[in-house]
This record gives structure tokens, C-alpha cells and sequence, in this order.
């Protein structure tokens, strides 16, 4: 019996699907806009890919989504739970409390139940003081009926969680099971206030994940498609719908990995810079052995400054939608706003009021979009002028992804990558492959399931070798829980950093395991 997938992918200007078959082949492929229900896009996508694949329903046995939901619930500060904060940390940590430098708006919403209690440990394991088992009982008592979800975060948990876990326990007694916990050493890495934070903000779209987990779900059903679904995460690789409603951060920048995984499996090129140009901004990424390479930096969620593993992506303000201003002097503007979904109702080409990136193109006989003679009366020196700006936007972004000076093949994919040239300084070739415009729902489709731990261990205790494969066996496990069959996984990345300034010859291990999807009994 043949087997099908669908791979979905939610941008800000288009919604893709994709359905291939066992041997991963393009079956079906469509663009449908992102509406403002993100949901709403996402089913009439879904509908169509199904319709123009007409394959039998029941061989249908996977479906994959890259969903902005969680991101947009964070930037507009909607339908976020009711949460409570524990830091496990006192006396050590009462100097700063938890949400310091946090958006205002969000701390209102965010801050309404927040304790520090005392506990935690030092960096070599030792405990700072016991946990006050007695406060975490009131702290239960206090916030019942009032929250459903609860963010945990001890000081140096990557190094002991065993506060975090007592907390959970007692947590679970008094309010149930059903309530959801975050904990921080499932979460960030080593750095109390970013790992707080991004616990946090994992607490606080605990309800967002689920309802679209159901929805994704429910929107199945209603075509008679009965597929075990998985969501993109933001290494490139996918997570069971249980995993994604326990760690909801994780799919927080997963449509430009989803374009990197597509342009690896388009192009079958495991190192290279791809440049994905949608309608509103062009991401930067880089592969690095087939998946996309971590940021080692902190990164900014709505405002919010976090720790935990996100995809190294440089966005530009230039889209097939950007708005192009120009002035009376003859000098002009490229974006950062842009029409997004509206192009075919604004932009000149197609009897619109807007000039956009996309007629600029069309106007110089790049692309052949819409009506052109809307574009005739438009100086072509200006045009020229102004895309030979939009190139260099590019090229420079480029050449700050780059780790030297050498050419590097550059992959385009996206619908807005007729925007670029068939040649880029600083590209050792440029690259479009077929199906670049879906490559982003491809890659969603075709993506391995993962599982990553990243710990402090101290050497002394088990030894080099010994340690190594713990955290290996830590990451399996992880990747198992993810959905990965068992018998495929293989470690694909491990990294260890010796920290000179902790005793018991103590390593920072990073380890990731990726495999592919449990099999349908």
C-alpha cells in the first residue's frame, strides 16, 4: 500500500502545503493566504493540497505543521494562560525579580502570581538551602482555580534539578495532574533570567499549543484523513503532538528552519546559505551538515530575552510585498512595511495603488507577473536604481552569515525569490531548485524527529567516556519521547565545553539524536 504525507508551513504572507508520496516526491502543492485566524488559512490549504493530490484518504498517513501560532500569541500578547512563577532561589536571587526587563504590557499579563521561594543550588551541585517544601505547599494552595499553568525555574538546574522536580511533585498533588508545568532544565540552558524567561513564556502558550494541535486535528477529520500529525520545531526537526503541547517554545522560529531542511533535501546540498524571500521579509540561513545552524547568542521574543536553542536567521525588511516609497527629490525608500497577502489587490501590476518590490521587477522585464503596461510610466533609471538596492540589501546580509571570506553555494527558495538575480557576490553559485516556492512545506514534510539535552556533568564522577554516552543515551531518550522510532536514531551533533572555573572537572555537554518518525502500527 503506497504512503502519503502532508507538509504544511504558516508564513506571514502565504500558507503552503505539500503532499508527497513514500519516495518523497511532489504529489500536490499550493499557496493559500495567511489569514488573520491563522487556523482558517491553514484549513483552506490543507483542503486544497488534498483536493489536487486525489489520492485515496486512508494512505495518508502523516501530516506535519510549521505554525506561527505560538510566536503571534507572544508579539500580539492574545490568548495567553493565566500563570503563576516560581523561582527556587532565595536568599541567592531576591535582588532582581522574575520579569525584570520585561515589556510592561507583557509583565501585567504575564506577572500577576510570581514567588520566590528558597532553594536552589550552587554551580558545582551543592545546594544553596533546602527547598522550602512548606511555601511551595502554600504557593499551591494560594493559586488553585486561579492559573492553569505554572513556570518553574531553580538556580543552576542544568547542574542539579531535583528542586524543580520536588516543586513539580508537590505541585501535581495539590492541584492535579492536568495542570501544566514548565520546568527551566527541560527548557533553557545555563543563565538564570533567560532560562527564566523562556520557561515562562513556554507556561504561557501551553493553551495555544493545544488548541491548535486540535484544530490541526479536528481539520483533518473533517476530510476523512485519519494521519498521526507532528509539528515543526525550531532545530528543523519535528515533535509529537504531546512533546509540542509540553514545550510550545520550541516551535517559535520553525518556518525558516522548514525552508532550510527543503532547500537541503531540493538541492542535496548539506552545507550552503539559503535565502528564503517570502512576501514581507527575506530570512538568512545557514546549513550546516543538512540542518540549519544554532544562533549561540540570546535571542528577543516579543520583546523578551531568552536562552534557549534557536536557528541562527538574519531577516531583511524585503519581500515581494515591500513597499517602495519614492520622493519627490527622486530619492526612495525600500520597506520594512509591507502589503503582505494583499499583493494582488495593491500592487500597481495588478491595479493596485502601492509600488512594490515585485512591480519594480516586473516593470524591468524580470518577472512575468500581472499587467506590466501598469508599470510602463515608471522611470526605468529609478527601477533600475531601486533594485540594484534591494540586491545589495541582500548581499550584505549574505556576506554577515558568512564565517569567512570564500564563496559559498547560496540556495534561493520562497515565492518572493523572483525578486533576486541569477548571480550574488559572495555566492559560489546561486541556486533555485524546483518547487523553490513551497520548499518551506517540503522541508515540514520531509523533517527528521530530534531530541537535545544540553548539561553541565562533571567528569570526575563517571569519567570522560561514561559521560559521553549518558548525555547520548539522554538525547535518544528525548528524541524517543519526540516520536522517533527507536531503532533509527542516530546522534547527529554533540558538543562538550570544558568550564575551567567549576571543580569536578565539570563539561557543558550539548548532544542531539534524530531519526525517523515511529512507524503507524
Amino acid at each position: 500500500m503506497r504512503s502519503y504525507r502532508i507538509g504544511i508551513d504558516v508564513g506571514g504572507t502565504h500558507t503552503d502545503a505539500v503532499m508527497l508520496d513514500e519516495f518523497y516526491q511532489v504529489i500536490a502543492e499550493t499557496k493559500a493566504p495567511t489569514t488573520t485566524d491563522v487556523s482558517k488559512g491553514i484549513y483552506h490549504a490543507l483542503k486544497e493540497v488534498v483536493m489536487n493530490a486525489n489520492v485515496p484518504l486512508e494512505q495518508i498517513n502523516y501530516a506535519m505543521l510549521g505554525t506561527t501560532h505560538c510566536t503571534n500569541a507572544i508579539v500580539e500578547r492574545k490568548r495567553l494562560n493565566q500563570i503563576a512563577v516560581i523561582r527556587i532561589g532565595a536568599p541567592a536571587t531576591l535582588a532582581i525579580k522574575p520579569l525584570m526587563g520585561v515589556p510592561e504590557d507583557l509583565q501585567e499579563i504575564l506577572g500577576k502570581y510570581m514567588y520566590i521561594v528558597e532553594g536552589g543550588h550552587e554551580f558545582d551541585g551543592r545546594e544553596i538551602a533546602r527547598l522550602d517544601e512548606e511555601e511551595i505547599y502554600r504557593i499551591a494552595n494560594n493559586v488553585k482555580g486561579k492559573v492553569d499553568s505554572i513556570a518553574i525555574t531553580s538556580v543552576f538546574s542544568p547542574v542539579s534539578n531535583a528542586h524543580e522536580q520536588r516543586t513539580a511533585e508537590i505541585l501535581h498533588e495539590v492541584l492535579g495532574d492536568e495542570l501544566e508545568l514548565s520546568l527551566s532544565s527541560e527548557i533553557g540552558n545555563v543563565g538564570l533570567l533567560e532560562r527564566e524567561n523562556a520557561t515562562i513564556l513556554n507556561a504561557a502558550v501551553v493553551n495555544v499549543a493545544k488548541e491548535t494541535a486540535n484544530g490541526f486535528i479536528d481539520a483533518l477529520k473533517q476530510e476523512n484523513i485519519n494521519a498521526k500529525v507532528f509539528f515543526g520545531q525550531n532545530d528543523g526537526t519535528l515533535m509529537s503532538v504531546e512533546y509540542t503541547v509540553r514545550y510550545p517554545i520550541l516551535t517559535i522560529a520553525c518556518g525558516p528552519t522548514n525552508s532550510l531542511r527543503g532547500a537541503a533535501f531540493l538541492t542535496n546540498k548539506s552545507d550552503a546559505v539559503v535565502i528564503d524571500v517570502g512576501g514581507t521579509t527575506t530570512d538568512i540561513g545557514v546549513l550546516s551538515n543538512a540542518f540549519p545552524r544554532q544562533s549561540s547568542l540570546a535571542v528577543e521574543i516579543g520583546g523578551v530575552r531568552t536562552n534557549f536553542r534557536m536557528p541562527d536567521i538574519l531577516s531583511v525588511g524585503l519581500g515581494g510585498g515591500t513597499i517602495i516609497q519614492v520622493f519627490e527629490d527622486g530619492s526612495f525608500q525600500i520597506g520594512p512595511d509591507s502589503v503582505g497577502y494583499k499583493l494582488s489587490e495593491k500592487a500597481l501590476i495588478f491595479g493596485g495603488d502601492t509600488l512594490t518590490a515585485t512591480d519594480v521587477i516586473v516593470a524591468l522585464g524580470r518577472a512575468n507577473i500581472g499587467d506590466a503596461c501598469k508599470v510602463n510610466h515608471l522611470s526605468k533609471d529609478l527601477l533600475q536604481a531601486i533594485y540594484e538596492k534591494m540586491v545589495s540589501m541582500v548581499e550584505e546580509a549574505l556576506d554577515k552569515m558568512k564565517t569567512s571570506a570564500d564563496p559559498i553555494p547560496v540556495v534561493l527558495v520562497g515565492g518572493g525569490s523572483i525578486l533576486l538575480p541569477e548571480v550574488l557576490k559572495g555566492a559560489s553559485e546561486v541556486i533555485k531548485p524546483v518547487n523553490f516556492g513551497v520548499a518551506n512545506a517540503i522541508g515540514s514534510a520531509i523533517s527528521q524527529v530530534s531530541g537535545q539535552i544540553e548539561k553541565i556533568f562533571m567528569l570526575d564522577e563517571l569519567g570522560r567516556e561514561k559521560t559521553m554516552e549518558r548525555a547520548k543515551q539522554m538525547a535518544f531518550e528525548e528524541a524517543k519521547i519526540a516520536g522517533g522510532d527507536p531503532e533509527d536514531l542516530v546522534i547527529v551533533d554533540i558538543e562538550d565545553v570544558p568550564l575551567a572555573y567549576l571543580p569536578g572537572n565539570a563539561t557543558r555537554i550539548r548532544a542531539k539524536a534524530a531519526g525517523s518518525l515511529k512507524k503507524m502500527s
